[in-house]
């Protein structure tokens, strides 16, 4: 019905962080150092780019199936009078993919992390070498 809108709504928030945080980064760029680090700002467009992804294949999917429609109000849910069963499954089916997705994506951030310590821990050792 309209689980879409969940992980749409939260991708929105996330672009706007994203948006806000990058030109904070950027102010704050003029550091270098040895091991290129990934930035948050770029961490949180990968979360960005899975939400709209899959917000942009459910609301298609749903609008194959007909729920969605293009006039107003846009949902059948709604224009048949199952609002609640709408905002239910809003609750449980939408909720659960936009968690799921940033479970996902903290799984991502940890094996960065990971992946950027084994850099600087192999650059510091080299520098010990020479």
């Amino acid at each position: 019905m309209a689980c879409f809108l969940v992980p749409a709504s939260e991708a929105v928030i996330t672009t706007v962080a994203e948006k806000i945080i990058k030109s904070k980064e950027h102010d704050e760029s003029s550091q270098k150092t040895e091991v290129p680090k990934v930035h948050f700002s770029e961490k949180l467009s990968w979360l960005n780019r899975m939400l709209w992804g899959g917000s942009a294949l459910l609301a298609f999917e749903h609008l194959w199936h007909g729920e969605v429609i293009p006039t107003f109000p846009f949902l059948t849910a709604v224009q048949n009078g199952e609002t609640e069963d709408m905002l239910a499954e809003m609750g449980t089916a939408g909720v659960g993919m936009a968690v799921a997705v940033t479970l996902i994506w903290a799984g991502m951030l940890v094996a960065s992390r990971v992946i950027e310590n084994r850099k600087n821990t192999a650059v510091e050792a080299t520098k010990e070498e020479i």
